[in-house]
């Protein structure tokens, strides 16, 4: 009897992974990329797309922290309202992550389409 493997389950189970390992950290997501080259999807793609936007962000609002933390008084404030920009952040990667465990391609609120379009070399 001769067997035939379906590639087509195997390609969307590797996206799959990819797509839930891009959110676990940014050592996942090196992981996930890696992984992602050696069998590409789209749903891949995709997810590493929106981690990879989240994460620049996610240290873009870190460093403003930290240069404002130096203010007297006044950085002391902004960087206690920062907190939220941290919160959104988590609930954007939480909405991302559960799309990715789902295996659906729904971009992140806010963020989304344009990280699609700013990392499109990611294919």
């Amino acid at each position: 009897m001769e067997q035939t493997h379906s590639t087509q389950g195997t390609t969307s189970e590797n996206g799959k992974m990819v797509s839930v390992l891009s959110y676990l950290t940014i050592i996942g997501w090196v992981i996930a990329y890696v992984m992602h080259n050696n069998e590409k999807s789209e749903l891949g793609a995709f997810h590493l797309r929106q981690t990879i936007g989240l994460y620049i962000i996610g240290i873009c609002i870190w460093i403003a922290q930290m240069m404002l933390v130096l203010i007297p008084v006044l950085g002391w404030i902004i960087g206690v309202l920062m907190i939220f920009l941290y919160i959104g952040l988590l609930i954007l990667w939480l909405i991302g992550l559960i799309a990715a465990i789902n295996g659906n391609m729904k971009p992140i609120p806010v963020i989304g389409k344009n990280a699609q379009h700013w990392f499109s070399g990611i294919k």
